[in-house]
């Protein structure tokens, strides 16, 4: 048994011309309607459930406890082989960290998406549903991946570095974990594993979630955006900075007095890959963590405290 979780997203968006791959309106169609357009699909052992129906760019953390308590019963059931999340593209790689953060499961967790709605010429849903299910159902399949485009990648690489292409996805280390090719899933890599957190680390808060902000490093950059958050009680802020992590010397200037007062502060890069090396008298570093996915580690590194 294969479950598909439906949360919206441009899989299930619609447009009023078929021609329109961009002025659509995500989050329309339920799962059900997105499984009856794979007829590939018709007599498999599915079950179908929506658990939210938002635009991805709209993702809020009550919804990530909501989809991580939903995966995680299902993946709790003896007869349920592995999940299929639909998703849309813009916050994806966020939501598939989160997941492989908090349940690291052993049984495989798929999320897709498409970059054109359910009414373009040509929908890229349909094919990207397809190979999901082909993951979750393949034999050793494991932890949170995604699958897009024939390709399929671990949570912790997986990154949106296109903002029109169907291919939108890339592992930013280059290491596919698979691809899918006619159906058939063709193992590259190994299956992402990690440590669970557990739900526990997110099952008692109820809209006090800390505050964790992303700066970033630019040309005449400054301390001014730091000492704002800083009026606004942020709890932890997540630098990203150009090249190897590297800060301006007013924006450096600004972060450590913002850790000195307490605040959680950790170096990413806004570089599309590589990570950030940890050297003495810098700032903490994210690893290979991009800056959204670094946010994800602190809040949950800030709920554990």
């Amino acid at each position: 048994m294969i479950v598909i979780l439906g949360t919206g997203g441009t899989i299930a968006g619609t447009a009023q011309s078929a021609s329109d791959g961009v002025g659509y309106t995500a989050a329309q169609l339920r799962i059900e309607d997105l499984l009856a357009a794979v007829p590939a699909l018709q007599g498999r052992r599915l079950e179908a459930r929506q658990v939210a129906q938002l635009d991805s760019k709209d993702m809020d953390f009550e919804t990530w406890q909501r989809l991580a308590a939903a995966v995680q019963q299902q993946l709790d059931r003896p007869d349920v082989a592995g999940v299929v999340v639909t998703h849309g593209t813009d916050t994806l790689e966020e939501t598939s960290y989160f997941l492989h953060r908090v349940l690291a499961p052993t049984k495989p967790v798929v999320l897709t998406a498409a970059m054109r709605p359910a009414t373009a010429l040509v929908p890229d849903g349909p094919q990207n549903l397809f190979d999901a299910v082909q993951v979750a159902a393949e034999p050793g399949a494991a932890g949170v991946v995604v699958a897009f485009a024939g390709r399929v990648h671990d949570a912790t690489q997986v990154r949106k570095t296109h903002s029109y292409r169907v291919d939108t996805f890339e592992s930013v280390d280059g290491a596919l974990v698979a691809r899918v090719e006619e159906g058939v899933v063709r193992q590259l890599g190994r299956w992402p594993v990690a440590e669970a957190l557990g739900l526990g680390r997110i099952a008692a808060v109820a809209g006090s979630w800390p505050r964790v902000d992303i700066v970033l490093n630019h040309a005449g950059a400054d301390g001014r955006i730091v000492r704002a958050l800083l009026n606004e009680g942020v709890d932890g802020i997540v630098a990203a900075g150009t090249g190897n992590g590297t800060l301006g010397k007013d924006l450096d200037a600004a972060l450590r007095e913002a850790e000195r007062r307490g605040v959680k502060v950790v170096r990413s890069t806004r570089c599309d890959a590589g990570p950030v090396m940890d050297m003495p008298g810098l700032l903490p570093s994210a690893g290979a963590l991009s800056p959204v996915k670094a946010r994800v580690e602190l809040l949950l590194d800030l709920l554990a405290r």
